[in-house]
C-alpha cells in the first residue's frame, strides 16, 4: 500500500503575521448568549440522536476456518525452520492445514425479534457469527441469507425480550451536504461516533461492488465500521457504511455507504426468499459523450445508448431497438449506465414499467415488463490475434471466416473481427479488443474488409468513424478519430 503523501505549505512573513492579527482579533471577541445557546442546542440534537440509536447497533465477531495451502506449508519445510525447532519439525510432503481466523464488523437491528443487517464481507464463510449487543450480551447468530453482489447480509439472533431497533429512512431524499452520524465498531471499540457531512451521491465504478451506489462521507470511517448505520440528523439509517478510501488503511476523510432503499430491496428478498432475484432488460447499453451524442444526431449528451437488444429478451417483446437512447425509468431521469443497472436489478421480474426514448431523434414512450436476470448475466467472449490492416485507427482487421465464427462464438453473425490493436492508438484509447466484431460501419452493416473500406473511402469525414462492435454476447457503438 502506498504511503499517503505529506503536505507542504509555504508561509510567507507577511502571510503569517496577518494570519496572527486575525486570529487574536477572533479569540478577542466573545461569543454572545445566542451564539452558544444555538450551538448548544445543535450539540444536544446530536446527542440525542445517538442515543437513541446506540442501543440498536451491534458488534459482530466471525471465526473461520481455512486451509492453508501446500505452497505455504513447503515455505515452513525450508531448513531454515529445521535449524530452530529440530529435524523433527519438517514435513516429508506438503500438507494442507485447517486454521483459524477471526474478524469483526458491525450491524444494526431492524426487528424487535431480532434480525441484524450487515455487509456480507463482515460474515462471509464464517463457521461462527457471535454478535454482541450493547449491554455486553452475546448471542450466537444465524445466517438468513447473503448478497455478495451488493454487499448486504442478513443474519438474527434468537431472543426472549424485544431488542432496541433504528428506524430505516429515505436515502433517495438525502441531500449533499447533510450532516450525517456514523456509529460502529473501528478496530473493536464498540459503540463509536463519528459526525460528518455527505461529500457526494451515486458513486459508482469504485470496483468495490458489482452494483454500487455509494452515498460518500466524510464522516470517518475505519475497519470494523463494515455494516454500521449511518443516520441523518432525525436518527433514521440512510445508509449502511460500508468501504474507506485510504492509502494508509486507515481514515482519510473518504467512506462510502449503501444507501438504505438499496438495503431495504435486498433485505425484503433476503428474508423471503434467502437470496436475491434481479430484474432483467436484456440490452447492452452505454453512457452518450459527445461524440454519439453527433453522430445520433442527439441536440446534447445525454441519456443512455442501446448498442444492442438481445434475442427473446423483455427489450425485444417491448420493442425496443439498437440506437434507441433511454431518458426516463418510470418517472426517474437516467444519469448514467450504472444507475440504469442499478435500477431494473432492483425491479421484481414480471413488473411493468415505462420508458421515455429517442427515436430517430423523436420522443416516444413505451411499456415493457422486467425480466429475471439469468444466472451467466454479463459473460463475454474474446478470441485470438490474426493478420490484416487499417493503420489511421490503430486497427489490424481480419475476414471473418466459418472456423473463426465458431471459434470466437460469432456463428450466425456477419462483420470483421479485429486481431490486433496497436498501442496508445485510437482504437486502444476507444478500448477496442482483439477477437472482437465490427457488425457496422456509420450505422451501415459490414461483411467483409472491402465494404468496409468502402464505407470509410465513401464516408464524409475519414477521420471519424462510428463503429458497432461486438463482444461474445453484447455489443456497442465505438465512435474513431484518425489521430
Amino acid at each position: 500500500m502506498n504511503k499517503s503523501q505529506a503536505l507542504r505549505f509555504s508561509v510567507t512573513p507577511l502571510a503569517a503575521i496577518m494570519f496572527l492579527l486575525v486570529l487574536t482579533v477572533a479569540l478577542s471577541r466573545a461569543a454572545s448568549p445566542q451564539d452558544i445557546e444555538i450551538l448548544d442546542r445543535s450539540a444536544k440534537a446530536f446527542a440525542s440522536v445517538v442515543k437513541d440509536a446506540k442501543p440498536a447497533v451491534v458488534h459482530i465477531k466471525v471465526s473461520s476456518t481455512v486451509e492453508s495451502s501446500p505452497e505455504l506449508e513447503q515455505f515452513f519445510n525450508n531448513p531454515f525452520f529445521e535449524r530452530f525447532f529440530g529435524p523433527q519439525y519438517r514435513q516429508q510432503e506438503p500438507q494442507q492445514r485447517k486454521r483459524h481466523q477471526q474478524g469483526a464488523g458491525s450491524g444494526f437491528i431492524i426487528s424487535k425479534d431480532g434480525l441484524i443487517i450487515t455487509n456480507n464481507h463482515v460474515v462471509d464463510q464464517a463457521d461462527k457469527i457471535t454478535v454482541i449487543l450493547s449491554d455486553n450480551a452475546e448471542a450466537e447468530a444465524k445466517l438468513i441469507g447473503t448478497d455478495p453482489r451488493s454487499d448486504v447480509a442478513l443474519i438474527k439472533i434468537d431472543v426472549k425480550t424485544d431488542l432496541p431497533t433504528i428506524p430505516l429512512g429515505d436515502s433517495d431524499n438525502l441531500e449533499v451536504g447533510e450532516w450525517v452520524i456514523a456509529i460502529g465498531n473501528p478496530f473493536g471499540l464498540s459503540q463509536t461516533v463519528t459526525v460528518g457531512v455527505v461529500s457526494a451521491k451515486g458513486r459508482s465504478r469504485m470496483g468495490i461492488n458489482e452494483y454500487e451506489n455509494f452515498i460518500q462521507t466524510d464522516a470517518a470511517i475505519n475497519p470494523g465500521n463494515s455494516g454500521g448505520p449511518l443516520l441523518n440528523i432525525h436518527g433514521e439509517v440512510i445508509g449502511m457504511n460500508s468501504a474507506l478510501y485510504s492509502r494508509t488503511g486507515g481514515y482519510m476523510g473518504i467512506g462510502f455507504a449503501i444507501p438504505i432503499n438499496m438495503v431495504k430491496s435486498i433485505e425484503d428478498q433476503l428474508q423471503k426468499n434467502g437470496k436475491v432475484t434481479r430484474g432483467w432488460l436484456g440490452v447492452a447499453i452505454q453512457d452518450v459523450d459527445e461524440n454519439l451524442a453527433e453522430s445520433f444526431g442527439l441536440e446534447k449528451a445525454e441519456g443512455i445508448l442501446v448498442s444492442d437488444v438481445q434475442p427473446d429478451s423483455p427489450a425485444e417483446k417491448a420493442g425496443l431497438k439498437q440506437g434507441d437512447v433511454l431518458l426516463k425509468l418510470g418517472n426517474t431521469p437516467l444519469k448514467d449506465v450504472t444507475d440504469l443497472r442499478n435500477r431494473v436489478a432492483m425491479i421484481i421480474p414480471g413488473t411493468q414499467v415505462s420508458l421515455n426514448i429517442i427515436r430517430n431523434g423523436k420522443p416516444a414512450d413505451m411499456t415493457v415488463t422486467i425480466g429475471e436476470q439469468p444466472s451467466d448475466f454479463g459473460a463475454v467472449a474474446q478470441g485470438p490475434k490474426t493478420n490484416g490492416s487499417l493503420k489511421d485507427f490503430g486497427l489490424v482487421l481480419q475476414e471473418l471466416t466459418p472456423d473463426l465464427a465458431e471459434q470466437l462464438g460469432y456463428q450466425d453473425r456477419q462483420g470483421v473481427v479485429i486481431s490486433e490493436v496497436e498501442p496508445q492508438s485510437p482504437a486502444d484509447n476507444s478500448g477496442l479488443k482483439p477477437g472482437q466484431l465490427i457488425e457496422e460501419v456509420n450505422k451501415t452493416k459490414v461483411t467483409s474488409l472491402k465494404e468496409m473500406n468502402q464505407l470509410i473511402q465513401e464516408s464524409e469525414n475519414k477521420n471519424r468513424i462510428l463503429l458497432k462492435v461486438r463482444s461474445g454476447g453484447f455489443s456497442q457503438y465505438v465512435v474513431l478519430r484518425a489521430e
